[in-house]
């Protein structure tokens, strides 16, 4: 059922780690021109001066490539070919990106705006999850669950551990601090529920009472949110609470969450036969006393619209082009921020749709439509950048670390 590459303690792990940090140096090119040039040599063939580092780099994907962008400024540094459709997520440290190819889960240098060289094969890569200074890759097609200390990457291929779920299944993985691993149960037909092992990776504890399990989110205190077709399981202190949907069907498959806050911000579905059901609620999942909430909102969203501001605040990003900001104490929208044009959710969700990524006081914003991708003020609700791209942007991430 299960196979693992390393099964020291957290503390010797992270020394493991450290040690064998010099592994990997393989460099790839940063295959493309970018707005700022990718040449090795300058007039008369003497050397070019380095590129200066990418401040705080926001990465877009396109149909063909991925964008490298400053964060504050919105300036185009590098555009990086790249074929098929490619996913984002941060790593977790201050520098990295990973991106999901059909190979696996591959680690841009977005400070540097170039491939390192590391890859973590995966059949079919699907979650990443950062938690507790722990960064976990879910491979969908073996089933296979990698965790890394993300500090490591800037040294070369980090130590890893790897543990393999009983059957492939479109899964998700979460590692505490104590070194325990939560993981879903499930094969190509049903996703039930999850299992929480020790550090050793004996089950502790297990709930199959989640119908459809997809995603998680983790709140202040450590709580786990697991999202079901009924509700959502919280894994806390040793236990899992099943907490239902206030109706016959309600889903939950993607959240929203910050450390500051015990509630988690997730998407709500009530039509279990609809073909793509444009949901016009959200839900609030408070992990100290495990009750969910519904927030009716004017307008519909996507999977890709729920964010998290500074304070804890729930920010969904509407099919009206605004921004809505949530209280999640008071489960109401407190206000509304102009953020793009009207939009409507594609049927297949690998199409390009205005996206929402959230860093500290700032809502980046794309709008396919236009090209375009917008920063926005979160305190003052004003946009302070905005770029016009050769393509349209469809993923949305950059760096964020733990």
């Amino acid at each position: 059922m299960m196979a693992t590459t390393a099964r020291a303690t957290r503390r010797t792990r992270r020394a493991v780690a450290a040690s064998a940090a010099t592994a990997a140096t393989l460099l790839l090119g940063a295959c493309g021109s970018g707005a700022s040039g990718s040449g090795q040599t300058g007039v008369e063939g003497t050397a070019a001066p380095p590129r200066p580092a990418v401040v705080d780099p926001v990465v877009a994907t396109y149909d063909g490539g991925l964008y490298v962008l400053d964060g504050r400024t919105l300036d185009l540094v590098e555009d990086i070919p790249l074929d098929g459709f490619n996913r984002l997520n941060a790593a977790g440290d201050d520098r990295h990106v990973l991106v999901s190819t059909s190979t696996g889960f591959r680690v841009l240098d977005a400070v540097g705006a170039t491939w390192t060289g590391i890859e973590f094969p995966a059949a079919e890569p699907g979650h990443v999850v950062r938690h507790d200074g722990r960064t976990v890759l879910f491979a969908d097609g073996s089933g296979e669950v990698t965790s890394f200390d993300p500090a490591a990457l800037g040294d070369g291929m980090p130590a890893t551990e790897v543990y393999r779920t009983a059957e492939p299944h479109h899964g998700v993985a979460v590692e505490l601090a104590n070194g325990e691993l939560v993981v879903t149960l499930g094969n190509e037909d049903s996703r039930p529920g999850i299992l929480v092992l020790d550090e050793q990776r004996r089950e502790i504890a297990r709930d199959e009472n989640c119908p459809g399990v997809h995603g998680e989110a983790t709140a202040q205190g450590g709580a786990v949110v697991i999202g079901c077709e009924t509700g959502v399981l919280v894994y806390a202190g040793g236990t899992i609470t099943k907490v239902d949907s206030p109706t016959e069907y309600g889903r939950i498959g993607n959240q929203a969450s910050i450390d500051a806050s015990p509630i988690t911000l997730g998407d709500y579905k009530q039509d279990e036969d609809a073909d793509l059901e444009r949901p016009r609620q959200v839900s609030l999942i408070d992990t100290r006393d495990h009750s969910l909430r519904l927030v009716d909102l004017d307008t519909s969203y996507s999977f890709r619209s729920l964010g998290r501001g500074p304070r804890g605040e729930g920010l969904v990003l509407g099919t009206d082009g605004h921004l809505h900001v949530i209280d999640p104490d008071s489960a109401r929208v407190t206000r509304t921020i102009p953020v793009t044009d009207p939009w409507q959710e594609p049927l297949e969700w690998q199409r390009p749709r205005p996206t929402l990524f959230v860093r500290g006081g700032t809502a980046y914003v794309s709008t396919p439509a236009r090209k375009e991708i917008s920063a926005v003020d979160l305190a003052s609700g004003e946009p302070t950048a905005t770029v016009s791209l050769p393509e349209a942007p469809n993923e949305l991430n950059g760096v964020i670390a733990h």
